[in-house]
């Protein structure tokens, strides 16, 4: 265990935490390796928290962050992120939503009174609403309903295998919730879910962490204090019976689907839950994973093939119930049940027979490569931590990733493969409807 320990590098990025009056949490990790900030901030609330009837409300309302704030009219905080050299976004997912920028070092300042005018109220206004409706109701048909396999499966296998709307609806939302959203609705959910105490703030690379201390107090200490709401309960039992669902995409060239099984809580049950990270791997990821060797290189019977955890492929940023996925696109006439009982053969090889010499070591090593990697940008480690503050109060698990996925042991391995049984499984198949 030792060696296979020492083979996986470890990074040791520092860690400074505290809280405002408010109740803000900040993370700072500083490191002046080179002349660049990544600036995250982080609220609780995402597409399970958004209520029945306004399907897509999480996703839509992170586009109203940026149609001007308190002090800013629509449109200034994009001319000075990128009068200043900077790049900015914001992003929606289950159970967080982030606005992030990286910018050049000195204009620390400038972010933070960015992000803390907009914590203090956007503009929300209906001119604003009406035409961010807009802008949201053509992105769903770009990305989903005129794109082939759009929303699959993120969208079409979650309401296959859980019963509650939080866990099951459409997070892009539909357009007749879409259009009946207003200004109080959207008013009261930034009441409710973007207060001060349910956000996180991490701020990452070249900074003094006395000053950035004393820019972020100076900048956020008087944001109005709101305490976060308290959370939903979104459990939901097991399945106990194999579901399965198709529908036909009328673009999609290829037959296609997807399997997904419950795997332990990633936030309490974290040990329990990385074999599954790791057994997702091992499946498929590289050209000698199991079953990309077996189902794409030697039966043929797919044409592409990946697996990963969570819904929208974030294993270390999602909460309970989620989910490890498995899905692949079959060539024309491909049989879905054959490819199914092939994947259900390779696990119970798998948890059975175990692995192979070096298997796992390699498995391990590229994983780790990708972890070290994702982070390596300063906006990356910003955003990481500012998850794992808001999720566990860890931000410095991030540094101890690699290693925890460097100990997981063939054993446990195993033991999760063969969890992965048919009675357990939620899937959905696309049936091709488009040109071939």
């Amino acid at each position: 265990m030792a060696a296979r320990r020492s083979r996986i590098p470890a990074t040791k990025y520092p860690v400074e935490r505290f809280t405002l009056d408010n109740g803000l949490r900040v993370v700072l990790t500083p490191d002046g390796s080179a002349p660049v900030i990544g600036v995250a901030v982080v609220y609780d609330v995402g597409i399970r928290s958004e209520p029945e009837g306004r399907t897509g409300f999480a996703h839509l309302f992170e586009h109203l962050m940026f149609q001007g704030s308190e002090n800013l009219e629509k449109l200034a905080h994009f001319r000075h992120v990128q009068g200043a050299g900077g790049t900015f976004n914001g992003s929606t997912h289950l159970d967080y939503t982030d606005y992030f920028e990286t910018l050049p070092s000195n204009a620390l300042e400038r972010a933070l009174f960015l992000e803390a005018d907009r914590m203090r109220g956007p503009r929300l206004t209906e001119e604003n609403l009406r035409n961010q409706v807009d802008v949201v109701k053509e992105e769903i048909r770009v990305n989903v309903l005129n794109r082939p396999y759009g929303g699959f499966p993120w969208l079409t296998l979650p309401p296959v295998m859980f019963d509650t709307f939080p866990n099951a609806h459409d997070g892009y939302g539909s357009f007749d919730d879409l259009e009946s959203a207003t200004v109080a609705d959207a008013a009261d959910f930034f009441r409710r879910y973007y207060a001060s105490g349910n956000a996180v703030l991490a701020v990452s690379g070249d900074i003094d962490v006395a000053e950035a201390t004393e820019l972020v107090t100076r900048h956020f200490g008087d944001v109005p204090a709101r305490p976060a709401p308290r959370r939903p309960d979104f459990t939901e039992p097991d399945l106990t019976a194999e579901r399965r669902t198709s529908y036909t995409d009328a673009l999609a060239p290829l037959p296609a689907v997807a399997g997904a099984w419950r795997v332990p809580d990633p936030v309490t049950d974290f040990a329990a839950y990385l074999p599954y990270v790791v057994l997702a791997e091992v499946l498929t990821d590289g050209d000698a994973s199991r079953l990309v060797e077996r189902l794409v290189q030697r039966d043929r019977t797919v044409t592409s093939l990946g697996g990963y955890l969570g819904f929208m492929g974030d294993p270390f940023d999602v909460r309970d119930p989620t989910a490890l996925l498995l899905q692949a696109h079959l060539p024309p006439g491909g049989d879905v049940d054959k490819v199914l009982r092939t994947m259900d053969e390779e696990l119970e090889r798998l948890a059975t027979d175990g692995l192979t010499e070096g298997e796992l070591a390699r498995t391990q090593a590229r994983m780790a490569t990708h972890l070290l990697r994702d982070t390596d940008a300063v906006l990356g480690r910003a955003l990481r931590m500012a998850v794992l503050e808001q999720q566990r109060g860890e931000p410095g698990l991030l540094n101890d990733l690699p290693r925890l996925v460097g100990e997981v042991t063939e054993e446990q391995v195993r033991a999760a493969a063969g969890t992965l049984r048919p009675e357990r499984r939620a899937a959905v198949e696309v049936i091709a409807g488009g040109v071939r």
